[in-house]
């Protein structure tokens, strides 16, 4: 009787080992093969967020896994929005690791958008130290990359990073968000998305207005 207790128990325990098994491929695994795939991991962070962050913006598109959007469609600050515990606080962070030029034909990172000390997910009530700048990849290049990543702080941080304008490049540029989150112990991300874009009509306007208050 005591065998027959004890394969049953064992029974129990792998069946349980299987659901959540699936439960974890069926939500989580998603995040990290694309995040893979797409070669964000080590291209970008060390490792992958197990989450999803949705991403939508005022157009009516929707950021998931690589999809790809326009300039044009995503020009305008999104909605962001993940499973946050409402006492804790978060960084937010949208980053783009295909920028480059002919002076420095490498691939570098650019700070498209950057929001700390967010109090559960509201991101409107978050310290902003990057505003919002769309998506404004050069003709010559096929896609760029463009990555949302959300981390837990420890605790609320003082951030000395300096503040810039949605109407300025300048201090977006060789960012690197993996150093970011290295110097504030930010630890790895919780959460993430991506979509790829490349140039349209609207690009021009975006350099004309970044290219006319930095001058």
């Amino acid at each position: 009787m005591s065998r027959l207790l004890r394969l049953a128990f064992y029974f129990l325990l792998a069946e349980n080992i299987m659901i959540n098994f699936m439960v974890l491929a069926g939500d989580v695994t998603p995040v990290i093969r694309a995040f893979e795939e797409y070669n964000i991991v080590s291209d970008v962070i060390p490792k992958a967020p197990p989450c999803l962050v949705k991403v939508k913006y005022p157009s009516g598109v929707q950021v998931y896994l690589g999809n790809e959007l326009t300039p044009t469609q995503v020009r305008d600050e999104p909605s962001v929005t993940w499973n946050a515990e409402p006492d804790n606080y978060y960084v937010l962070a949208m980053t783009d690791p295909d920028v480059s030029n002919l002076e420095y034909p490498i691939r570098r990172e650019m700070q498209h958008w950057l929001v700390g000390n967010i109090p559960g997910s509201n991101v409107s009530s978050g310290e902003t130290i990057a505003e919002y700048l769309g998506s404004a990849p050069p003709p010559s290049v096929n896609r760029n990359r463009y990555v949302f990543l959300v981390y837990q702080q420890p605790d609320i941080l003082v951030f000395d990073e300096p503040r810039i304008s949605n109407r300025s490049a300048e201090n977006r540029d060789w960012f690197s968000i993996a150093n970011f989150a290295k110097k504030y112990g930010l630890g790895d991300p919780i959460n993430g998305n991506f979509y790829l874009a490349q140039y349209d009509d609207y690009v021009p306007i975006i350099h004309g207005i970044l290219n006319q208050n930095d001058n």
